[in-house]
């Protein structure tokens, strides 16, 4: 997929924090109580999870699925993801920014549409790879197009069709979004290795460059929690699976 034209003028696509603010307030989601930096394990839809699950290294990402920032660092994250999936864990959290991005409220729901079909992380590579075919489409042409991912994945349509409507999907949604409010996401991407941010810096490599820098990162988290720092390594961008 060629995304030059974003690398150059993309960046960081920047939220309106006022308009999320009260989009969650709105949502009455409530997050005073919850740990935004622990995989979430008691809720109707939980945190959706690549690789390993018990890690002692948790990397958060706050994304949108039609941010063209998102879309640039997906083939870097696709990398690190299958690099190190047997020593940390991946945890992919909605930060939709629906005042600039009309279709990523859609595109978050449909990733969890198919998520309760066991293929989240399979539609949200599909939904990432094919950006550009998307995210100029009316409201029922998105639709459409995403029942066509969901036959391609092999997915019970109907069933496809009830969940990305339901209000668990919206509230899996609203609740991530909350979350990233929590703890100050003003832009996607952006990442967190355990409860510590990275620097714009960083996030700006994985979107124009290779993503080395977060790799760095994350090797120094491995260190410090006395993990050991895989030593496979490719420059290839990998297909998730469900993990």
């Amino acid at each position: 997929m060629d995304r030059n034209r974003w690398f150059i003028f993309a960046g960081i696509c920047i939220a309106i924090v006022a308009g999320l603010i009260y989009s969650s307030n709105s949502n009455k989601v409530a997050v005073d109580e919850v740990n935004p930096f622990q995989i979430t394990t008691d809720r109707e839809i939980n945190d959706q999870v690549y690789g390993n699950k018990d890690a002692k290294v948790i990397v958060y990402e706050y994304a949108d699925f039609q941010c063209p920032g998102c879309g640039g660092a997906f083939p870097n994250i696709q990398r690190i993801k299958e690099q190190y999936k047997d020593t940390v864990a991946f945890v992919y959290r909605h930060f939709p920014l629906t005042s600039i991005h009309p279709h990523a409220f859609a595109a978050a729901s449909a990733a969890e549409a198919a998520g309760q079909q066991g293929k989240f992380w399979e539609m949200h590579d599909l939904i990432f790879q094919s950006q550009d075919t998307w995210k100029d489409l009316s409201a029922e042409q998105r639709q459409t197009t995403f029942e066509g991912f969901a036959k391609q994945l092999g997915l019970n349509e109907t069933q496809f069709k009830a969940d990305i409507a339901s209000e668990k999907v919206s509230e899996k949604v609203n609740f991530d979004r909350a979350l990233g409010i929590k703890v100050g996401v003003d832009s996607t991407p952006t990442v967190f290795i355990n409860n510590n941010k990275v620097d714009d810096e960083t996030a700006t490599d994985l979107i124009q460059q290779n993503g080395d820098k977060l790799v760095e990162q994350i090797n120094a988290a491995l260190i410090k929690a006395g993990e050991k720092i895989p030593t496979t390594t490719s420059s290839e961008p990998a297909t998730t699976t469900e993990q």
